[in-house]
């Protein structure tokens, strides 16, 4: 993503976010914080949170606020790399008494998680879906905004088991916290399932010679590859090469490969893709927060045509956050404990239709339906109903 209009738009991004204010000059105020990857590899997506971030903030201050506080948002850089990441932490933390931090990584988030429980005791959301952190015994002030990786892994395998009994599975991931989290939970889904995992393809993040995993691949001859660990790239070079290799299997991505980018990328060679998605998408203008949303943005951002998953994302991130500070400010609590209390006591939460009602389990919602790419149009439809773990 280093050219192009993709990175036009992501330089106007962040002129546009690190020259608004964040400032709020009232003592009566909530403060929220974050580091995310406005530049570096995953920049371009970063870029994408921090504006949902900011446009919910925006809307809830529109709304009220805490009701009644105002809101004040900080935002650093992590680039995406961990030490620079934590010095930005640590640089905020410094200064600001947030109740909420969102961290930019699953490698920042898993580093903060046994701090947040020890020393900070605040709330702890991130981009990252990690099992480890939906764990309320061991991360009580972590939260994970859908289904753990490991659940939506289980999502596919048992959508793959309707569609193909006894099928060969492949797992093609790249050698991070963010691939490697879910695989083992993978695996077991998809022996209890009946399904047979032919290879398992780790890649370095950001490795331009795939051709031995490509080649393992086309020997073992999976129906399936399950792609995690990766936002876009190397997914539409692996199911190129494999296409041109005569490769019929189906490949599939977890919610980070949901992405509209990977589609434009593939064109026609799209067709059969498949991913996880809790949230909906920028074209279903039917839903009244995708309007909301829709609406915003053609207001406040001239010329922004779409917003991906990556906005979503950090969209419903907020959306959470902000519903547990008036939950715990109504209930005369905010603080940490309350904060936890009030994310763990969430049932039905409407979104407006950005996700399905969501009901906490386990510091996450396991809540997601798989959808299927649809190249003619450019888009994701739904492949399933929204598919609910906690009642299997």
């Amino acid at each position: 993503m280093r050219n192009g209009k993709h990175f036009i738009y992501a330089l106007i991004c962040v002129s546009l976010l690190l020259s608004q204010s964040t400032t709020v000059l009232a003592e009566d105020e909530v403060t929220l914080a974050g580091v995310m990857p406005m530049t570096g590899f995953f920049g371009f997506a970063g870029v994408e949170g921090v504006c949902a971030m900011r446009d919910a903030l925006a809307l809830a201050e529109a709304e009220g606020g805490i009701n009644g506080k105002k809101i004040k948002f900080v935002i650093e850089d992590g680039q995406y790399n961990l030490d620079v990441a934590m010095t930005a932490f640590n640089k905020i933390m410094a200064t600001e008494k947030p109740l909420f931090f969102f961290a930019e990584s699953t490698a920042m988030a898993k580093a903060l998680a046994p701090k947040f429980k020890s020393d900070y005791k605040i709330m702890l959301g991130s981009t990252s879906f990690s099992s480890e952190l939906a764990d309320a015994a061991k991360n009580p002030y972590a939260f994970v905004p859908g289904p753990t990786y490991g659940d939506m892994i289980g999502i596919l395998v048992k959508f793959i088991a309707k569609e193909k009994p006894n099928a060969k599975v492949a797992f093609f991931y790249s050698d991070t916290e963010f691939g490697k989290d879910p695989l083992k939970y993978g695996k077991l889904m998809c022996r209890k399932l009946r399904l047979d995992v032919v290879t398992e393809e780790m890649v370095p993040l950001g490795a331009k010679d795939l051709a031995p995993q490509i080649a393992d691949l086309k020997a073992k001859d999976p129906d399936y590859v399950i792609f995690q660990g990766f936002l876009v790239d190397p997914v539409p070079q692996v199911i190129k090469a494999c296409r041109d290799l005569g490769m019929t299997c189906k490949f599939m991505g977890t919610f980070w490969g949901a992405t509209k980018i990977i589609l434009d990328k593939l064109g026609p060679l799209a067709q059969g893709y498949m991913a996880v998605n809790p949230y909906m998408y920028w074209w279903n203008d039917d839903v009244p927060m995708i309007k909301k949303i829709r609406n915003y943005t053609e207001t406040h951002y001239q010329g922004v045509k779409y917003r991906d998953n990556f906005y979503m994302q950090g969209f419903l991130n907020t959306l959470i956050a902000v519903e547990c500070l008036r939950r715990a400010d109504r209930a005369g609590r905010l603080n940490g404990e309350g904060l936890v209390q009030e994310f763990r006591d969430i049932k039905d939460f409407d979104t407006q239709g950005l996700s399905a009602p969501l009901t906490t389990r386990n510091n996450r919602f396991p809540v997601a339906r798989v959808w299927a790419s649809n190249p003619e149009k450019g888009i994701y439809e739904p492949a399933s109903d929204w598919i609910r773990l906690d009642r299997y």
